[in-house]
């Protein structure tokens, strides 16, 4: 990346007193619940009842450069987090904040749950990506989850969205057989992280891969000749590790399909590079092909 990214510290509060004091102003409040280091569920148990009570919107953080809001979907209502998030988005962005993540919920005190509707904020690329070099060469390009949300809409044509990992794979399955020749498809699962790796849930995550398995090998059945299916990861997310951040070990990068062989140690950028050659299109930045 061409800049360094900002982080907030581990400390409460954890937002300097002018983004607090902003995000009360967009969101018309008298203040905000959380302000500190946190995952997802822990702290909407914490705060939720004081949330109902005052209307606050809860916002953390963590390791990542984040800044997220989570508030209840009618109470608080989905647009105005939506809304919220949106414009508090391009301050924090200019701050080299990634990424501003919408986290609504419904239910009551003891009794609530996260909903599908999480959104992204994120900053745009500094630079064309796979996405964008495979529309401007007039590839078909389809993303699946939130995929969308990562790319800031940039080079996708076609979105697929899904309330669950299984909706999202039965895009994936579809697409298979239904995509334009010499289409690009990426997919995000994102329950492995949300569900059971932050979390900590060993059994969900063993349950999780083995679900997985079974639908990748449906998938792969679909394969043409010349079709090419990369696996791989943003980060590790080891449900057996203490705490509830991204554990960031190394992850695979598996091929099935055009590419079979050993790759060895490689980068994003090097993924890239071999999905563009596999494509035949033009790649632009600094990753060489291993295929």
């Amino acid at each position: 990346m061409p800049w360094n990214w900002t982080y907030f510290p581990d400390t409460v509060p954890a937002f300097p007193p002018e983004i607090t004091a902003l995000v009360c102003k967009l969101a018309g409040t008298a203040g905000i619940l959380g302000n500190c280091h946190a995952s997802g569920v822990p702290i909407i148990a914490e705060h939720c009842e004081e949330h109902l009570r005052t209307g606050w919107p809860i916002c953390y953080t963590s390791a990542d450069s984040v800044f997220q809001i989570a508030a209840h979907e009618e109470a608080f209502g989905l647009e105005r987090l939506y809304k919220l998030c949106q414009d508090l988005a391009p301050i924090l962005h200019a701050m080299k904040v990634g990424r501003v993540i919408a986290r609504p919920f419904t239910g009551t005190p003891g009794n609530f749950k996260r909903t599908p509707n999480r959104h992204d904020y994120a900053i745009a690329p500094p630079a064309p990506t796979l996405l964008d070099w495979a529309a401007e060469a007039g590839r078909a390009t389809h993303a699946i989850g939130k995929i969308g949300d990562i790319f800031s809409m940039r080079g996708i044509g076609a979105l697929h969205k899904g309330k669950s990992d299984a909706d999202l794979f039965d895009h994936l399955d579809r697409l298979a057989t239904e995509a334009e020749p010499g289409s690009l498809t990426l997919a995000n699962f994102v329950e492995f992280d949300t569900l059971y790796g932050h979390p900590r849930d060993v059994a969900g995550y063993a349950r999780a891969l083995e679900w997985f398995d079974t639908r990748a090998g449906h998938f792969l059945s679909h394969l043409q000749p010349g079709d090419l299916a990369l696996f791989t990861a943003d980060h590790g997310n080891d449900p057996t590790w203490q705490g509830t951040e991204h554990t960031r070990e190394r992850v695979p990068v598996i091929c099935a399909g055009v590419g079979g062989g050993e790759i060895g140690l490689c980068a994003f950028t090097d993924v890239g590079a071999s999905i563009a050659a596999h494509l035949g299109i033009p790649s632009h930045g600094p990753g060489r092909s291993f295929l």
